[in-house]
């Protein structure tokens, strides 16, 4: 299996072929009360992490304010992360929240910063597209399950693009069968865990979980599970491929399923390959879980993505 990434002319005027949104800075507090903060986070870095393993070029949309830390800039920019969508508010401050994380893998956000703020910097429009987005191949973004945002959905597919979705956090209340087919079926690519989904259509094991919302409208399902890795469905085929989580040490899962969609999305939108699309997931969280905060990024860390790419497809399975 091969990736693409070849090297771009950087005073280019570059098309980015695939986009994710949402930046905030995490200050992280784990069970046993250690923090980690000023971090990097907002699912969109995570999830360009993941996209910007298998493919060169990547852009990231949201609002910042003056205050965004100058070395999490240079993150963005070492990776290779088009920056061009940040848009910047001086008289409005960049997101920031407390992260409490639980030892079930429960985790509490607590904004840091008022209510307007949040709409203001994370508000999401086509106006906020720089015009070299607007041909992207793909975008990911995550939503609220009461609260999905179908319109600027469905304006991103009218884009001609694959749009993956992925729930925030567990729905707080019972969707109507309207609604629920309206979330799952916003975007071609649909990509809850496991406590998501059993929010979404009831507790049950992974193949009934699947099959309640293949019936609810989803088209492709990835249906993330930790440690044990994910389930990845194509309605249309019937189609299952059982990806495994990469073994390694996991410090912090913070962001893993974010660079797990990123992952995905790239690589159903590269290959059309519903196994290769997973393992690109799944190669992505292996390496968001080894520290707190983003990986660094380096031509090892290719090469190190391409080796465990070899790993898990001897182990990955496909059914139907």
């Amino acid at each position: 299996m091969t990736t693409d990434r070849r090297e771009d002319d950087p005073q280019a005027e570059k098309q980015i072929a695939y986009v994710t949104f949402s930046l905030i800075i995490d200050d992280l507090v784990f069970p046993d009360q250690t923090t980690a903060l000023g971090m990097l986070g907002g699912g969109g870095p995570q999830t360009a992490f993941g996209m910007r393993l298998w493919a060169d070029n990547v852009g990231l949309v949201s609002g910042v304010g003056d205050d965004l830390p100058e070395d999490a800039l240079a993150w963005l920019r070492q990776t290779g992360i088009d920056t061009r969508g940040l848009r910047r508010t001086p008289d409005c401050p960049t997101p920031r929240a407390w992260q409490r994380l639980a030892e079930d893998g429960h985790r509490i956000q607590q904004w840091r910063v008022p209510g307007q703020v949040i709409g203001r910097q994370l508000g999401r429009t086509l106006a906020h597209l720089p015009p070299a987005y607007r041909q992207a191949r793909g975008f990911h973004l995550g939503v609220h399950p009461e609260d999905p945002d179908l319109g600027f959905i469905r304006a991103l597919r009218e884009l001609g693009a694959v749009v993956s979705i992925e729930p925030f956090r567990e729905a707080h209340g019972s969707l109507s069968d309207a609604e629920l087919r309206a979330l799952v079926s916003a975007g071609q690519i649909f990509s809850p865990n496991q406590l998501e989904a059993e929010s979404l259509v009831g507790p049950g094991p992974p193949d009934e979980l699947i099959r309640r919302l293949v019936d609810a409208g989803a088209s492709i399902i990835a249906l993330r599970q930790g440690p044990t890795g994910a389930l990845v469905h194509h309605a249309q085929t019937g189609e299952t491929c059982h990806i495994p989580a990469f073994e390694t040490n996991v410090v912090d899962v913070t962001g893993a399923g974010n660079a797990f969609c990123g992952g995905l999305l790239v690589g159903w939108a590269q290959t059309n390959d519903l196994r290769t699309a997973g393992l690109y997931g799944a190669v992505a969280a292996s390496f968001l879980v080894e520290q707190m905060g983003l990986p660094a990024w380096g031509s090892a860390t290719l090469a190190e993505a391409d080796q465990r790419l070899a790993y898990l497809n001897a182990l990955s399975t496909t059914e139907g």
